[in-house]
């Protein structure tokens, strides 16, 4: 004879105000890494490593979060990238 026992668990969720926007940059057959990573370095404030990882993951998967933080802020960024001729958006 087996007993079936069900927890009931709570689970505390912290919401950040404001901060919940984010640029994701999209994968296009047009800009070379190396102009993606020297974007990301002058936009972005990227590290070198941080903006060529970014870069490979847009390559492999499509899109990748680059930067997150309020929208005011991320606005000009965004601004930025897309005038640089990459695919962007703020969600």
């Amino acid at each position: 004879m087996s007993t079936i026992e069900k927890v009931k668990e709570e689970v505390l969720v912290e919401e950040l105000t404001g901060i919940n926007n984010e640029i994701v940059l999209y994968n296009d057959d047009v800009n070379t890494f190396d102009h993606v990573i020297d974007t990301l370095i002058r936009v972005c404030k990227h590290t070198s490593e941080q903006a060529e990882q970014c870069a490979i993951l847009v390559h492999y998967t499509g899109k990748c979060t680059v930067k997150t933080g309020h929208f005011d802020e991320l606005k000009p960024q965004c601004t930025q990238l897309l005038e640089a001729g990459l695919s962007a958006e703020i969600i």
